[in-house]
This record gives C-alpha cells, structure tokens and sequence, in this order.
C-alpha cells in the first residue's frame, strides 16, 4: 500500500510512537500471536491526553507501519486518518471500545494489546485458567479473568473489563483470548509474549495426560513477587531495541 508519510504531519513524539506500535504490530505477527486483520494494539500519544493510535481495520498486521495507524480520541472521533484510498479503513468498534476504555482508566498505561493466539484462547476456555506450572507462568499467579458477555461491543461492558483488570498489568479473556497492558510498548510486549508462553506450555504439559508437578504456594508466591515492580528492571527495557534491530534485519518499512 501507498501510504503518504505522517512524519512531518505530528510532533516527534508521537512520531517514536507511531514506530514503536508499528514494531508492536510486525513483532506479535512475527511470534505468532495474531489473527490476520482482527485484534488490536492501541498506544497512547505522548503530550496529548485522551488521543490513543489504533490499527486500520483490513490491514494486516505484517504490513502495518508508522504511517498507516489511525489517531482516535476516547470519543472515538477520528483525529489524524491516511489516505487508504478507495479501501478507506476505518477502526474495529470492539477495538475502540476495549482500548478507550482502558486509556481513558489507566493513565499509568501506554499501551494495550489484545491477543486471539490459538494457545491464549485454549486457556481461557479452561475451567482451571492459567496454571502456574512453570516459572514463567507463576509471574501471572495473580492474573484477572473476565467472563465472556459477546462481542466487545457495547460500552456497558466497560466497567466490569476495568473492575477484572484492575492494577494488573494482565487479563484472561474467558472464552475469548487474552489482554496486558504496559507502561510502554517494549512493556506490553514482553507481557504478551511471556503470557503466550505459558499458555503454550500449559498446553504441551497438559496434553501429555500426566500428573503435572505442584509447587507449594510460599515458593508461589514467592517467585510472583521477584516480578513485580520495584524488584527489576521495567520489563521490556532491555530486549526493546535488540527487538527493533531484529525488524530492520528483516525488513525496515515498518518505519515508514
């Protein structure tokens, strides 16, 4: 697609995060967490309260770049739309309103990203959930889950999708798949990619039919305490820009 340039259309800042979402996108593609044109990825617009990018509903996320997000309001106003031409893209209602809702509620929150990976769904139609059978996974022992009400596309919704996610940075999707929110995008991603994991491992354990192997719940907790806040590092800080080295390899148009 020939997509005009925005760059010299919005402030720097926002321009950096127009890249780090279009590397969000081609990133959750990459390691096989997406469904084709569906799903959504949101990051707030630094300096601009209230504004959030979003994906082009019809767009592939292996073709999504800087340029190609669409800036919206918690309205849901279109403020800064490309030129798709006779395609004219617009935004995915149910993406609108899971990601406005969580902009408009979670200040602390840069981005969000919304997940039907084959293993997230899987597990979120378990009656057992998430499991905390690895260490990996035991950095979710305290996950929220939301019961499944339909397609996300009503706003009542909203307030029990905010009660189930609370402060928490992760979200079963009962039925559905799986949602995390970081404090940036390199943040978000590395919760939804260590998510996939342990739900991908859950599977694999559980589909041998063996007796999984407990750990007592002090070591539990233990180990779900060495991941939160004020114990590391900002997750996502580390690997972030190896990640952006690793799409320029592959291919840098995401840039545009």
């Amino acid at each position: 697609m020939d997509i005009f340039s925005m760059k010299s259309r919005c402030a720097a800042e926002e321009w950096q995060a127009r890249i780090d979402l279009a590397a969000c996108y081609r990133l959750v593609d990459l390691y096989g967490m997406s469904d084709m044109m569906a799903n959504h990825i949101s990051s707030h617009v630094p300096g601009e309260p209230g504004a959030f990018l979003i994906n082009a509903y019809g767009m592939m996320y292996e073709e999504i770049t800087a340029s190609s997000l669409i800036k919206v309001n918690l309205a849901g106003e279109i403020l800064v739309k490309p030129d798709f031409g006779a395609l004219d893209y617009g935004i995915n209602r149910a993406g609108y309103v899971i990601h406005s809702a969580i902009h408009g509620a979670r200040p602390d929150v840069a981005c969000v990203i919304h997940t039907h990976s084959w293993a997230s769904m899987a597990v979120s139609a378990l009656e057992c959930g998430l499991l905390p059978i690895t260490q990996t996974a035991m950095r979710f022992l305290k996950i929220g889950y939301h019961d499944y009400q339909g397609v996300v596309l009503d706003d009542a919704e909203r307030a029990s999708l905010l009660a189930d996610l609370g402060d928490g940075e992760a979200l079963m999707l009962r039925n559905h798949g799986a949602l995390v929110v970081g404090r940036t995008v390199g943040e978000a991603f590395n919760w939804a990619h260590r998510l996939e994991l342990a739900c991908r491992t859950q599977l694999a354990a559980m589909a041998t039919n063996a007796r999984l192997v407990p750990v007592p719940q002090p070591v539990l907790e233990a180990t779900w305490n060495n991941y939160q806040r004020g114990t590391r590092r900002p997750y996502g800080l580390m690997e972030w820009a190896a990640l952006l080295r690793k799409l320029e390899r592959l291919d840098p148009g995401f840039r545009t």
